[in-house]
């Protein structure tokens, strides 16, 4: 090619490189129709481990897509993954799309901490795993627990271990007026039972560090190879487990053990929350006063709760373990 004398040329010869802003970006964003959904299983420094279709044997490496930004994805969530899906090793799919959450187990710090923590999404059930002795049960954890149940659509399982140190009477008979469901397990015996509620479902596991849950999650998932550690001499465990994981149960349906729990806090419930909950007093709270917190008196003294015991529409039981629910919510002493 030969150059052009530089003094012939005009602006017809001029080829301007158009800015960078200068192209209008399109708000339009890939559909993803040929997405696959997936269950997250776990989570771990921005990779998330995921079972395409819910199948154990078919598992993903995925990171976050960019166009989700900050968008919280938690142990349980159904997600749509595209790109590289086969599973291979040094292989990275993207996560596109959340689904709608039907449940999910959330906690604060603390009763006075403003940022609540998903832990678990979509779980069907709540197994609460409290110990008979050593340590000895913690009543209020296991309302603190009940409260999330009921306020984030979980069915709530009260699982009692260590029966061949202490009776189970006490603790069944005081939750009787919820219609919780509880298995008692000992160390000396099968856990059929458990295995038989837990079969089929998606259920994550609760408790304090020491009580037994991870030697729980071994008995039911032969591979999950959790460390069991020792209760110490005070009474209180060693944390055992770190994050929340999801484990494939040998008949189907899946087992999510979660870290072992010193506080739950209940900062994001509020006493209507509750209430809301138990359809016999539902509706009738709303003719209770501004502010009410429902506890009877001499707290809130104009409380309408107390006339649906009054009128036999339900047992003063049900009333007595919802308020010690709303009375654990509020931080006082249940005893």
């Amino acid at each position: 090619m030969v150059a052009k004398d530089w003094r012939t040329l005009d602006e017809s010869d001029v080829r301007v490189r158009p800015g960078k802003g200068s192209r209008p970006r399109s708000k339009r964003r890939p559909k993803h129709i040929d997405a696959v959904i997936a269950m997250v299983t776990s989570v771990d420094r921005g990779r998330w481990t995921c079972a395409v279709d819910g199948d154990p044997e078919r598992t993903v490496t995925a990171m976050r897509a960019r166009e989700l930004g900050r968008t919280p994805i938690v142990v349980g969530d159904s997600v749509s993954l595209v790109g590289d899906t086969s599973g291979n090793p040094d292989t990275l799919a993207r996560i596109v799309r959340v689904a709608d959450r039907s449940s999910v187990l959330r906690r604060t710090a603390d009763d006075t901490d403003p940022y609540e923590r998903v832990v678990v999404a979509n779980a069907e059930q709540l197994l609460i795993v409290t110990a008979l002795a050593d340590p000895p049960p913690r009543t209020g954890f296991i309302d603190r627990c009940l409260v999330a149940c009921y306020t984030g659509g979980l069915q709530p399982v009260l699982c009692l271990t260590k029966a061949d140190l202490a009776s189970p009477d006490e603790i069944i008979d005081r939750y009787a007026d919820l219609d919780l469901p509880a298995i008692v397990t000992r160390r000396d015996a099968p856990v059929d039972e458990l295995a038989d509620r837990l079969t089929g479902h998606v259920t994550a596991l609760v408790g304090h560090s020491g009580v037994g849950k991870s030697t729980l999650v071994n008995r039911l998932v032969p591979d999950a190879e959790l460390l069991t550690g020792e209760v110490s001499a005070i009474g209180k465990g060693k944390h055992t487990s770190v994050t929340a994981i999801a484990m494939p149960l040998p008949q189907g349906g899946w087992a999510i053990d979660t870290p072992g729990i010193r506080s739950f806090g209940l900062a994001h419930v509020t006493a209507d929350d509750i209430v809301s909950s138990f359809t016999e007093f539902a509706e009738v709270a709303e003719h209770c006063p501004p502010g009410c917190g429902h506890l009877g008196a001499p707290s809130d003294p104009d409380c309408a709760l107390d006339t649906v015991v009054a009128e036999d529409v339900a047992p003063a039981g049900r009333l007595t373990s919802l308020r010690r629910l709303l009375a654990s919510r509020a931080g006082l002493d249940v005893d």
